[in-house]
């Protein structure tokens, strides 16, 4: 008897009320997660940019340090490697085979 005489229609409004607060609960945690991943891209792109800044400038600083010589030794090194022209070879692999002592010993007919 008393199951017939609940308030249906309450029961199935808190259920809904209930889903829907899950649901937004959900998405506010969702939007908060993809809020941390947008700011601690940024945060690393900035940092890396930083890094790289530091790097260069520190790169600079010793190039200005560097006597003569080892500025020379540089720019040599650089147009030895951008200028390789010398170094192109046709792809093409040739075995020439040869008779080897060893092939005489364990082959006496060669």
């Amino acid at each position: 008897m008393n199951l017939l005489s609940a308030n249906w229609a309450e029961a199935w409004m808190i259920t809904g009320m209930s889903i829907l607060v899950v649901f937004c609960i959900l998405l506010l945690i969702v939007l908060v997660l993809l809020i941390f991943n947008m700011t601690a891209k940024k945060v690393t792109a900035t940092a890396r940019d930083v890094k790289q800044t530091y790097q260069v400038s520190k790169q600079v600083k010793a190039f200005e340090e560097a006597s003569e010589e080892d500025k020379a030794a540089v720019a040599v090194a650089l147009y030895l490697y951008y200028n390789d022209d010398h170094d192109k070879e046709s792809g093409i692999l040739t075995i020439k085979k040869a008779p080897s002592a060893w092939g005489r010993v364990l082959n006496p007919r060669l």
